[in-house]
């Protein structure tokens, strides 16, 4: 009997504002709320974007106060918190040269070693010289327009760097911490009781990011610091690296000593950190499963790499579709005339833990992970091309499916959550799989949804934008329309596939299961199927029946009620971020070895070891 993979717990931050409690969902379809929920999620976005707080914050905003929310959220020209993109600093380099040499006075410490041919020194008092030189080489200061003018940021005025103590941190590492504290608070139990049911080495914790921390912080400032004239941190390189959401998250969010990891797929990367997960949880090597994803790209060096491939949708590609007067805020544009995908930043978490862990502690229940298939693409000619690694990914999540709940389910209650990365290579491709296989397995008008067209591309954590968006879906039944694009370009093919302009009310009982689908550069392929929650009670249900779904419901009620505290403190703007540097450190001095188990100090539970021969017919 295999472990189902519950989702007990979400939580993160993207362009849409805080994602537990369903709320960057409820962003993105804010026309289709009523007006009670609508002033909810705006009054939540205007604490967390620093315009109300204290008893300021709930309530309805004025005016002025709901447009400024309105446009400091979602995908939108790109503020000058980041870089000044028609400013951009670079250097130039030029070789000068002069009838009459150069001199030049200097610090003599400032000399550089050895000296350049040609230069003569003659030492002055205070510590100076002289230099004569014939010639000289140089970088100038300059500027220059990187042309790429739109990006799916954080809401303007939240810096998830000022909820904690956080010097020095990368801002995608910043993020991890706000992300996952999100997830973990919005569990509603406490985690040190979690971690004690589970057992210490129970626990996995899988994340990452795509691109590194390319910030100041992290690598970015590795590679530029001695060309910069300045100093390598002892910091950069190690804070740098991709697996650091994990290490954070394990350190200073759960002190975790269980299993850890950071699988790193390009933009399928969320999903690849959510398969190790499904994993562990499916075959009992952990009950309790983290997985998250955090990216901050938007550095002038990543955004221009990208523009450079021909990859972003830039000024005048977006000039082609809508004149002089570009509306960057529908700059990601899915399925539709578009001319590059749309950058974004973000973190995205969810807590799965396997069905029994999360009846005995009254977990809340999302949904669950049914499985996530992941294929490659074979021989290629272009490692960022597109290839048939996608058509084994989905069809097998598909297959699957129906074997689980059914042809009636699978045609009928099903969903698409595309990678639509809002090229027009991507439109082509991603709609031809999805049109040829709904064909293939009978389905016809098969909702096809894509989030990136209000958040952007987020890398490493997009398919967490479309883990997250599905949990919503299956709350509220609104299935967000791809609202950036006036029409369906014409070589999309949608035969058998559903591509709204709108969003689409459903009632949240008759959407049974989600795909969530991922394209990534290199051959990176990924799709996993989620279902909704009606349906994982209904299996719960079946393998333990309904007194103990009862019992269940009874222990849910509280931690329901912390749950719900929480979220109506960060709606107020405190997010209460878990940061736990240094706090409850293990003295390997007090670690004990007795029989076949070993007992850790601070760490609730004891470590049980294998003492049985996996290899019994062999050795």
């Amino acid at each position: 009997m295999q472990r189902l993979p519950v989702i007990t717990a979400f939580g993160g931050f993207n362009p849409a504002g805080r994602s537990s409690f369903h709320r960057g969902y409820k962003r993105m379809v804010l026309d289709r709320l009523g007006a009670a929920e609508r002033t909810d999620i705006l009054s939540d976005l205007a604490a967390l974007m620093g315009l109300r707080t204290g008893d300021a914050a709930g309530g309805p905003l004025d005016a002025t106060l709901e447009q400024a929310v309105l446009q400091g959220t979602l995908v939108r020209e790109l503020e000058s918190r980041f870089y000044d993109y028609r400013h951009c600093h670079f250097h130039q380099p030029a070789e000068l040269r002069s009838d009459g040499g150069f001199t030049f006075e200097m610090s003599a410490r400032q000399l550089p070693s050895p000296l350049p041919e040609g230069w003569r020194v003659e030492p002055l008092d205070n510590g100076r010289v002289r230099i004569r030189a014939a010639e000289l080489s140089v970088m100038l200061d300059s500027y220059r327009e990187i042309a790429v003018a739109s990006a799916g940021q954080l809401p303007t005025g939240f810096e998830p760097g000022d909820q904690y103590n956080s010097r020095f941190h990368p801002r995608g590492l910043q993020l991890a911490i706000l992300g996952a504290s999100d997830a973990v608070r919005a569990l509603g139990i406490d985690w040190d009781l979690v971690a004690a049911k589970a057992g210490p080495d129970k626990v996995s914790v899988y994340a990452s990011s795509a691109m590194s921390q390319l910030d100041p912080n992290g690598n970015g400032g590795l590679l530029q610091s001695r060309l910069r004239g300045g100093r390598v941190s002892s910091k950069q390189l190690a804070l740098g690296l991709t697996s650091m959401p994990a290490d954070f998250v394990n350190a200073y969010v759960l002190g975790s000593v269980g299993t850890t990891g950071a699988v790193a797929g390009a933009c399928a990367t969320y999903l690849y950190n959510l398969r190790a997960a499904v994993e562990d949880i499916r075959c009992g090597r952990a009950r309790v499963a983290v997985v998250g994803a955090a990216e901050a790209p938007l550095v002038p060096e990543v955004v221009d790499g990208y523009a450079t491939m021909g990859a972003l949708a830039n000024l005048d590609g977006l000039r082609k579709i809508f004149g002089d007067d570009i509306d960057f805020r529908r700059a990601s544009r899915p399925f539709g005339d578009n001319c590059g995908f749309t950058l974004g930043e973000g973190s995205q978490w969810a807590v799965l833990m396997d069905d029994e862990l999360a009846l005995e502690l009254g977990a809340p229940i999302h949904g669950a992970v049914a499985n996530v298939f992941v294929n490659a693409d074979g021989p290629k000619k272009s490692i960022s091309a597109p290839g048939p690694g996608n058509y084994l990914t989905v069809a097998r999540a598909m297959s699957e499916v129906r074997a689980i709940l059914g042809e009636e389910s699978l045609r009928h209650r099903s969903f698409v959550q595309a990678h639509g990365s809002s090229t027009p290579q991507n439109r082509v491709t991603e709609s031809a799989i999805f049109d040829r296989l709904a064909g293939a397995f009978g389905i016809e008008h098969w909702p096809v949804c894509a989030v990136k067209a209000f958040v952007g591309h987020t890398v490493a954590a997009a398919s967490g934008d479309q883990l997250i968006s599905s949990l919503g879906i299956f709350n509220r039944g609104i299935l967000p329309g791809i609202t950036t694009i006036d029409r369906v370009a014409d070589d999309v093919y949608h035969e058998h596939l559903s591509l709204s302009l709108t969003h689409v009310e459903r009632d949240p009982m008759s959407l049974d299961v989600a795909f969530l689908n991922s394209k990534g550069f290199g051959g990176n392929n990924a799709t996993a199927s989620v279902l909704a929650p009606h349906i994982v009670e209904k299996m719960l249900g079946k393998r333990y029946g309904e007194h103990t779904l009862t019992d269940y419901r009874k222990r849910n009620e509280a931690v329901a009620e912390r749950a719900a505290a929480y979220d109506a403190r960060a709606s107020r703007g405190d997010l209460d971020a878990i940061y736990r540097f240094g706090e409850g450190l293990i003295d390997e001095e007090g670690i004990s070895l007795e029989g076949s188990s070993l007992k850790l100090p601070g760490i609730a539970g004891e470590v049980i070891l294998p003492v049985e021969n996996p290899f019994s017919d062999m050795v």
